[in-house]
């Protein structure tokens, strides 16, 4: 079965949440659908994989039957299951710039800019282009001229523009990140503070991988993606970056050649943090994935397989 993916955030008032989770929940155990739905009183945002049809129809569920009204929402496609669990969790905000009382689709955000107008905008050398998203999704690949704000979560970014921006030199600023959904707060946030011009690209990344073709693009580098494909190409294909089995962030090439790093256990993100018996642990589990994968090459019955 080949997955479909169907990426979606809104912004609008959802005044009980907690009313509607066992209803997704239901609607997708029942359906097959695995991924991760965010509910908060300021919208919803998820990312979720099925059956081609069973897409479009959870799509029109949540527009029609769950009274969402049309919803910004972009597929893409995986040969592998992209996601271990479904989740569908209640948070203060559907994406946590620690400011619940920002909201979108109540207040002003930048100028949206279309996929095909991103690559005139940012080339221009008056405009500052920013990067919202976190350190490692940046090291991964990036827009050329981007500034990484190095903020290893999105909360972090609000100190990011206290010290790094200003309204009175910064005149333009673009910003952009993997679906859209961080810059509608971050925009919000710099027109808070006083900036005026602020644009932001319309759709993410995701977007412009699939408008712009890839000779015309200014992409440099693969894009992180939250599920089992870890990275994208800028055909939506999935990328090349490994992911640690020990915390499940990306692994650079250079992360490879430091003394944290050990195949299937930890990497530089995660081998301080853990316990001998936990690196214990982890290489008794990746020895029998190791064990799992050479009994399927030889054709013989996995754990999980009657004999």
């Amino acid at each position: 079965m080949k997955w479909t993916l169907v990426a979606f955030y809104k912004f609008f008032d959802l005044p009980d949440p907690a009313a509607l989770q066992p209803t997704l929940l239901a609607y997708c155990e029942e359906h097959g659908i695995c991924g991760s739905v965010l509910l908060a009183k300021e919208g919803v945002n998820g990312t979720m994989a099925g059956e081609k049809q069973t897409m479009q129809n959870w799509i029109t569920f949540m527009e029609d039957e769950c009274g969402f009204g049309p919803i910004d929402h972009k597929f893409s496609y995986a040969e592998v299951k992209p996601f271990r669990k479904l989740k569908v969790k209640l948070k203060s905000e559907i994406v946590h710039l620690g400011r619940p009382d920002l909201l979108p689709h109540k207040t002003k955000v930048g100028h949206y800019v279309e996929a095909k107008d991103w690559n005139r905008l940012i080339s221009d050398p008056e405009v500052r282009v920013i990067d919202t998203r976190n350190d490692f999704e940046c090291e991964v690949g990036t827009f050329e001229r981007a500034e990484n704000p190095h903020t290893e979560k999105f909360s972090e970014f609000t100190d990011y523009v206290e010290k790094n921006l200003d309204p009175k030199k910064d005149k333009k600023v673009a910003m952009f990140c993997t679906g859209g959904i961080r810059c509608e707060k971050a925009t919000a946030l710099l027109l808070e503070q006083g900036f005026e011009d602020v644009y932001h690209l319309k759709g993410g990344i995701l977007k412009y991988f699939e408008e712009v073709p890839e000779e015309d693009s200014l992409w440099k580098g693969e894009c992180f993606v939250f599920d089992d494909r870890v990275t994208v190409d800028g055909n939506l294909k999935p990328g090349e970056t490994e992911c640690c089995r020990g915390c499940w962030n990306p692994i650079l090439p250079r992360d490879k050649t430091t003394p944290g790093y050990e195949e299937g256990v930890s990497c530089p993100h995660c081998f301080s943090s853990k316990t001998e018996k936990q690196l214990a642990s982890a290489r008794e589990r990746e020895r029998q994935r190791l064990l799992e994968l050479e009994r399927k090459q030889r054709g013989e019955p996995t754990a999980g397989q009657k004999k």
